[in-house]
């Protein structure tokens, strides 16, 4: 099993993250705040134009054909950049298509595809309680994970909003209780969702903690203080060099669960190796995403504190994403019961 990326692969990532260097500057992203849901519909279009979201979707289907691989690939890509959105559900939802038992799903998935439908998600959802929805405003449709099924539910729903939410760019309401909606499957695609969505959040924080790293290296070979590069201080070098180190392995996690998935999906594949490796992929995403993010807001000093220097940013959206679909701690709790 080779796990280095192929040419086709590093020229796919290369092309994205030159796209959202020059689209998605630190005032264009902090400008989506000020939109409905925090979410630029053209940007959007713009990436279901670059095939992100129809990525795995078959050729026949109008997508790429390409596998999951590839997906960790854009999605670090999409964390680097910090893009603001329901990327994870948007994603899940293009990829539904044929594996839902409701027309809906086939409509909705074809919809995501071509970024004319910007779908949330809720993770795990419990009947009759209040759940929290991302980006509610922007909605064109919710995929509602239960322990059972998955249920497509259609926005607007009544909600309060929380008036300070963790990330400034997810906006996030209550809903005192999510209607039934219709099915789009069962039990086979909540653990596909589960276990996709769980892969993408941890390739975001990949491409977060990476963001975060070279932001904070880049500030610390400039900034000078008792006339040295605060970079030359063994103290900082450490913090850096841990925080790198911690990428690189969640990058090779990552990566690799994404080979594994593609190999079982071709038949060659193990599942409880597979399973093993999402966990792991997913527990070592989060940690390296917490500890760069971290070092970062620390290596920047009082500025790193402020509202209007970035590395806040990062730091929350790693935080909500481990609030997200497939979280490290069901993903610890997954591999200590399969050990």
């Amino acid at each position: 099993m080779d796990f280095e990326p192929t040419d086709d692969q590093v020229a796919l990532q290369s092309g994205l993250r030159r796209f959202l260097a020059d689209r998605v500057t630190p005032e264009a992203r902090r400008a989506m705040a000020e939109l409905p849901g925090a979410v630029d519909r053209d940007l959007w279009r713009e990436l279901a134009g670059m095939g992100v979201f129809a990525l795995t979707r078959p050729e026949a289907a109008g997508g790429a054909g390409l596998g999951v691989a590839e997906a960790t690939l854009v999605f670090e890509e999409l964390g680097r950049a910090a893009v603001p959105g329901p990327l994870i559900g948007t994603f899940l939802a293009a990829g539904l298509g044929e594996g839902a038992t409701a027309g809906a799903g086939a409509d909705l998935a074809a919809a995501a595809a071509t970024g004319d439908a910007v779908v949330g998600l809720v993770p795990r959802a419990v009947a009759g309680a209040p759940a929290l929805v991302e980006h509610l405003a922007a909605l064109d449709g919710l995929l509602v994970v239960g322990d059972e099924e998955v249920a497509l539910v259609e926005p607007p729903l009544a909600s309060r909003p929380v008036t300070r939410p963790l990330d400034p760019l997810t906006p996030v309401d209550v809903v005192d209780e999510l209607p039934a909606g219709t099915a789009l499957g069962g039990l086979d695609v909540v653990g596909r969702l589960r276990a996709g969505g769980g892969l993408l959040a941890a390739a975001l924080q990949v491409g977060l903690a990476d963001a975060a790293v070279a932001m904070a290296t880049g500030y610390a070979l400039q900034r000078t203080q008792f006339g040295r590069l605060i970079g030359s201080f063994q103290g900082l070098k450490h913090l850096l060099a841990d925080a790198h180190v911690q990428v690189e392995v969640a990058r090779a996690a990552v990566q690799a669960a994404g080979v594994e998935v593609d190999d079982a999906l071709a038949g060659h594949g193990d599942a409880v190796r597979v399973h093993r490796a999402l966990d792991a992929a997913r527990i070592v995403a989060s940690s390296a995403a917490d500890r760069a993010t971290r070092a970062c807001v620390q290596v920047h000093g009082g500025m790193g504190f402020t509202w209007e220097h970035d590395a806040h940013l990062y730091l929350k959206r790693a935080l909500v994403l481990d609030a997200g679909i497939g979280s490290p701690d069901e993903a610890a709790e997954s591999l200590a019961a399969a050990l």
